[in-house]
């Protein structure tokens, strides 16, 4: 082969290659840890993204959920995330955890609700939020959108100061009600979560509802809080519905992504929702109705897709 000739091949080698980099889309989606929803949620993503959305390849990755996502998403390491709608909220305003230093998001979708769940046992005879002065409560672990959330409701309360509180994960709080070691514990996720179903199924529960009228200025104060209402019969020993406080999980992405991008990622997760919701039962809470209900501006390429889909 002559000199030129292995130029110009090797240059168009080259150019074909490049064009193929091009044309798969690579999309990484930043999730929690393996044991968490955000996980299995976050991977089922990639899995419908992968059978559905032609020229992409997409992998969720094990992160440190929503702070570590929103961060990484922002500096363009990630494509999208997973975020609680108080840290993604704070993310783009630079609030809490961020200190003063905005991260430039936008958001894709609501998902599916993350309520805080206030947990008593008839033992106890705590009938209400404001019975929990004085009394022993677990808030979540510490340093958890748990134990921020707990604090604030039991503050719009006037009893946060009158508790006394602990730090311990969800499984340990259940273990040290049971074990009379508390009065109170709280979990903050999807409704039923596993360990208030174990010990649903181990004691009498009472789930402590809240007030619209009692939260109003908290709610005012951090509206990306939503009031909610976990259904009679979530729980075996529930019967009638019960008003709670819901942090939402929402995905996400940076406001500098492609619009198209975007389009094509909303468009195909939910053209697929059965698909989707067959990865856990809180996936099933995804839906087109609620998506666009999210903490902060949707990125173009969401907000575009979901007008369409509205007509």
């Amino acid at each position: 082969m002559s000199f030129k000739k292995s130029v110009t091949t090797i240059a168009f080698c080259s150019i074909f290659s490049a064009g193929l980099a091009t044309a798969n889309e690579r999309i990484t989606i930043g999730t929690g840890g393996t044991g968490g929803l955000f996980y299995v949620i976050g991977a089922g993503i990639a899995e419908t993204l992968n059978n559905h959305m032609e020229g992409a390849t997409a992998r969720a990755e094990v992160t440190g959920a929503s702070v570590e996502n929103n961060r990484r998403v922002a500096a363009g390491q990630m494509t999208m995330g997973l975020s609680s709608s108080s840290t993604l909220y704070e993310a783009l305003n630079g609030d809490g955890p961020f200190g003063g230093r905005p991260q430039a998001v936008s958001a894709i979708a609501y998902l599916y609700p993350a309520v805080l769940q206030i947990a008593t046992i008839e033992d106890t005879e705590v009938e209400n939020i404001g019975d929990l002065a004085g009394k022993r409560v677990s808030l979540g672990p510490p340093g958890s959108n748990a134990a921020v959330l707990a604090q604030r409701v039991l503050e719009a309360y006037g009893v946060f100061d009158a508790i006394q509180p602990q730090f311990l994960s969800y499984n340990e709080g259940v273990g040290a009600l049971m074990n009379n070691q508390l009065d109170a514990t709280v979990v903050l996720a999807g409704a039923p979560t596993a360990a208030l179903i174990d010990l649903d199924a181990q004691r009498d529960m009472r789930l402590l509802p809240v007030s619209e009228e009692q939260l109003g200025d908290m709610l005012e104060a951090y509206p990306f809080y939503q009031l909610f209402e976990i259904p009679p019969g979530t729980y075996s020993d529930q019967t009638e519905g019960v008003m709670v406080i819901n942090d939402p999980a929402i995905l996400f992405t940076s406001a500098d992504a492609p619009e198209e991008t975007i389009y094509a990622i909303t468009e195909t997760l939910f053209s697929h929702l059965d698909e989707l919701g067959e990865v856990h039962p809180q996936a099933k809470a995804i839906s087109l109705e609620n998506a666009p209900d999210t903490p902060i501006e949707l990125h173009p390429g969401a907000a575009r897709y979901f007008a369409e889909a509205s007509e």
